[in-house]
This record gives structure tokens, C-alpha cells and sequence, in this order.
């Protein structure tokens, strides 16, 4: 959503897009998965009383209203583009069969997988991790507001220290909430390595692609 409150942002997506296809040019494979908090967030709305189910199919469904909008940028600067979505709609976007999306990525498409997993009570973060699995992605890298991990939360505490590198088990032990205890589990059990770092930084996506050390990284 950018600077807004709320929705899409029209310069954000194009900014992501060109993010995007900055690593796409050097002939990486790449698989993205969007969440879709900027226009419904499902934990958010239960805890205003909505049943918790009904509130996460409403916040997948926000998550493919952003890979298509997406999808739509990254089309027009000569990306192709697939939409896989865990939810069946076939008027709209693909359904996801892991064959097929990895045969998109072998024939130089990128694929963007939205509606999170299809069940309720898993968070995008989930869906990231279990996605790279199933496509055997040889890293996974988090995009977000922040520049890393901390210590603490840098906005509360001025001498919260940035950690460059840290295991799993540390993420869980001391409860650092980056993303959500069971998509670190599933990345930990299967030895994913994952990357925080900004968007906001303009060519943090290709830095991460070209092995530089960009943010914090999460490993055994």
C-alpha cells in the first residue's frame, strides 16, 4: 500500500515490478508470494469478533487481488507473468500444481503464488516457506519494512542491537517475531535458508540474488 492507509498503491507496484525484474534480467528463477494485509487482514478481523476462518478466505482473497495487480505490472515491463492460486478460480488465475509452476519457471516465467496455503489459521509467511519447499527454491527471502532483525523492537528501544546472522532455534527461543513460529519451524526442518530485509531499499532483491550480505540471515 505504499504511503497510503489503505489499498494499492499504483507507484508501489511498480516499484516492486522493477524490483522484480531487475533479478528476473539475470536469469534467476523466481517465485513470489504476496500477502495481502493492505486491503484485508484475517487475524486482524477475528479479533473484532468474526469467525477466524471466514476472516482468513477473506484476507486470501485480498492476497490474489495483489498477485494480480502485480502480475499486471510485471507484464508490462516484459515479465511473464503466472498467477497460481490455492484457491480454484479458474476465470482469474491458475490453480497451483507444483509440476506446472515449476515448468513455468523453467521457461522463464515468474510465478506468483496467491490465497496464501487455502486453509485458515496459516499466514503468508506459512505459504512462503511451504512454496519454496515444493518448488526446492535454494533460498528464501523476506521482503518487508524492516532492514533485519533485532534484538528488540528498534522503534521502542534506541540500543536495540541489528543481528546480522542467527540460527532458527534462536528466532523461536527468543520468540523474535519476524515471521511466524511455524513457518521458521518448516524452513528449520527442512533446511531452508532465509533472508530479511528491506523492499524499501532500491536493489536489496538483486543484492540478496547476487550473494551480498544484505539484511539479516536466518540459517542452522
Amino acid at each position: 500500500m505504499g504511503d497510503q492507509s489503505f489499498g494499492i498503491s499504483p507507484d508501489m507496484i511498480q516499484y516492486v515490478a522493477e524490483e522484480i525484474r531487475s533479478v528476473f534480467e539475470l536469469g534467476v528463477q523466481i517465485a513470489v508470494v504476496v500477502g495481502g494485509g493492505n486491503i484485508f487482514r484475517g487475524i486482524a478481523a477475528s479479533s473484532y469478533g468474526m469467525d477466524r476462518v471466514s476472516a482468513d478466505r477473506m484476507g486470501m482473497l485480498a492476497t490474489v487481488i495483489n498477485s494480480l495487480a502485480l502480475q499486471e505490472a510485471l507484464e508490462k515491463k516484459g515479465v511473464i507473468t503466472r498467477v497460481q492460486t490455492a484457491i480454484s478460480m479458474h476465470e482469474v488465475a491458475e490453480p497451483f500444481i507444483v509440476r506446472r509452476a515449476i515448468r513455468h519457471l523453467e521457461k522463464g516465467r515468474v510465478v506468483i503464488f496467491a490465497a496464501g496455503t487455502g486453509n485458515p489459521y496459516f499466514t503468508t509467511d506459512t505459504a512462503a516457506v511451504l512454496r519454496a519447499q515444493e518448488i526446492h527454491a535454494e533460498i528464501l527471502m523476506k521482503a518487508t519494512k524492516v532492514d533485519g532483525l533485532y534484538d528488540s523492537d528498534p522503534l521502542v528501544k534506541k540500543d536495540a542491537k541489528f543481528i546480522k546472522e542467527i540460527s532458527y532455534m534462536e528466532v523461536i527461543g527468543r520468540q523474535l517475531h519476524v515471521m511466524d513460529m511455524t513457518a521458521i519451524s518448516l524452513a528449520m526442518d527442512n533446511h531452508l535458508p532465509l533472508v530479511v530485509f528491506s523492499l524499501t531499499k532500491e536493489g536489496n532483491i538483486r543484492r540478496v540474488a547476487c550473494g551480498e550480505t544484505v539484511g539479516t540471515k536466518i540459517t542452522n
